[in-house]
């Protein structure tokens, strides 16, 4: 399997399940994953911003830039 095979294998794992989204800042945001494109700009749902492990807002829809975004996680699902 190439990489490109792989990359896309795992968006599509991914997709409308619950992410961690880490930028570049520090900050977390964790939320459903809506879509991702080519650049990496992200659009989550749910979602939850969290600084230094806290809980500082929740935003419902929200869009990140890809230039921003360190690492995109796999969250497990919340009981």
């Amino acid at each position: 399997m190439s990489r490109k095979e792989a990359l896309s294998n795992f968006i599509q794992q991914i997709h409308a399940r619950p992410v961690v989204v880490k930028l570049n800042s520090g900050v977390d945001y964790r939320g459903v994953l809506a879509c991702l494109d080519g650049y990496m700009n992200i659009a989550l749902e749910q979602t939850e911003e969290y600084v230094n492990g806290q809980l500082k807002n929740k935003h419902g829809d929200a869009f990140i830039r890809g230039n921003n975004v360190l690492y995109i996680s796999t969250q497990k699902r919340r009981v």
